[in-house]
């Protein structure tokens, strides 16, 4: 057995002839174990709500987005587009004619964006899995209908049941303001057949319709403003991401489904780090409890010192105790959180024990949602090893190099 290992656990967990030194050293590795806690809550938490959110947009948003890097439209008619849908990952091909609009249902009116979309997109997304209300309808027969946002339903205070249809008004192209709205404005109206809710920033904003009404009411009968892709199951995004820009050259930018939200995962990403490092910070604090328990046990044990140095021990085994001693303080306090801290999450993913304060069923969840990334959990645990093992590191190096010396005289 290890030498240094074995005396320095002897000093763990024997009784001190000061009992001060075994409360410093319990109090040691509980702020060690809480602060371990609290990062792998802290951190399970955000992954929680980022999973929420990817999954809430991913139910938006298509696998692959193609659009102009310049330009607003384009013809997706020629070769090239059609090699695209022949691609053998690509499973769904939906066009998309999308632009803002004025709303009006009587005296409310508010400017939402208009996104038509062709057949094939309740079969790309999970939209219509977030019906709140009604159903996701854009065709029936000859009759067209509109899925809408509930930001916009609210705005607009519509329901299903709404007797007049909604009035969307767009500037026409081409012309100079005319001095009625008749004159200024290409005019539509469409009934609402479902009520979406997936977030709030979406919810406020779009408003579904059939790629048909939208060309019409925008004035773009053939060309498109963008084309999304949903692909196979199993296939690499990323790979089929380059193939697809190979393909269309520099003209055209494919994004995938988070690079189409990419500002709000990174500031999501730099929220969660900056919890970590937060968290972290108070770990280092916490380890200052590391080194006065060691200075007081390397004082403590003085005589222990000197009898090991008449037997033949050199400077580096005794300094290994005390480092040892330290660094079993911190590895310790760190399983008994990082033990502690999986068993709330894993009750708050099971059993759903803290509530979202206010939800009364309005919100998708009702309690905090969880994610545990293994990951995290590594970084998590040798973080604290690794503060732990400066923490010990100082008063071995400058406290019982001292008192070495002195009985060496």
């Amino acid at each position: 057995m290890n030498l240094p290992f074995y005396i320095a656990k002897r000093y763990l967990f024997s009784k001190k002839r000061t009992n001060l030194i075994n409360i410093i050293s319990a109090i040691s590795v509980a702020g060690m174990a809480i602060g371990t806690m609290g990062l792998i809550i802290g951190l399970s938490g955000f992954n929680g709500f980022d999973s929420l959110i990817k999954s809430l947009f991913s139910s938006f948003d298509a696998d692959l987005k193609i659009t102009l890097v310049e330009g607003k439209s384009f013809d997706a008619n020629n070769q090239v587009f059609k090699d695209i849908r022949q691609m053998d990952d690509v499973l769904f091909v939906s066009e998309v004619v999308e632009d803002n609009a004025l709303l009006r249902n009587e005296n409310r009116q508010v400017l939402a964006t208009i996104k038509g979309v062709s057949s094939d997109y309740s079969k790309m997304t999970g939209l219509d899995t977030m019906i709140v209300d009604g159903e996701f309808k854009l065709q029936d027969g000859n009759k067209q209908f509109a899925v809408i946002g509930q930001g916009v339903a609210y705005y607009l205070s519509v329901g299903l049941d709404l007797i007049n249809p909604i009035n969307i008004y767009v500037p026409q192209k081409g012309r100079s303001s005319g001095s009625t709205i008749e004159g200024s404005f290409n005019q539509g109206f469409i009934y609402p057949s479902g009520i979406f809710s997936v977030q709030q920033e979406l919810d406020s904003k779009y408003v579904i319709v059939p790629i048909a009404f939208a060309r019409e009411i925008f004035e773009i009968p053939e060309k498109i403003n963008y084309l999304e892709l949903k692909l196979k199951e199993g296939a690499s995004v990323k790979r089929v991401q380059k193939e697809i820009s190979a393909m269309l050259g520099s003209r055209f930018i494919v994004k995938t489904r988070y690079q189409q939200h990419d500002y709000l995962y990174k500031t999501m990403q730099g929220e969660k780090y900056a919890v970590y490092l937060i968290l972290i910070l108070i770990l280092i604090i916490a380890s200052f409890n590391i080194i006065g328990s060691l200075t007081m046990l390397i004082i403590d044990k003085k005589e222990d010192i000197a009898i090991l140095q008449s037997m033949g021990a050199d400077k580096l085994l005794i300094r290994n105790i005390f480092l040892f001693e330290g660094w079993s303080i911190s590895i310790l306090g760190a399983m008994i959180g990082t033990v502690l801290g999986l068993a709330i999450c894993q009750a708050q993913i099971v059993f759903g024990l803290v509530k979202l304060q206010g939800s009364g069923g309005s919100f998708i969840i009702d309690s905090y949602p969880m994610n545990i990334v293994p990951f995290d959990i590594v970084l998590i645990f040798w973080s604290v090893v690794l503060i732990g093992f400066v923490a010990a590191w100082f008063p071995v190096k400058h406290i019982s190099g001292k008192f070495i010396a002195d009985e060496a005289h």
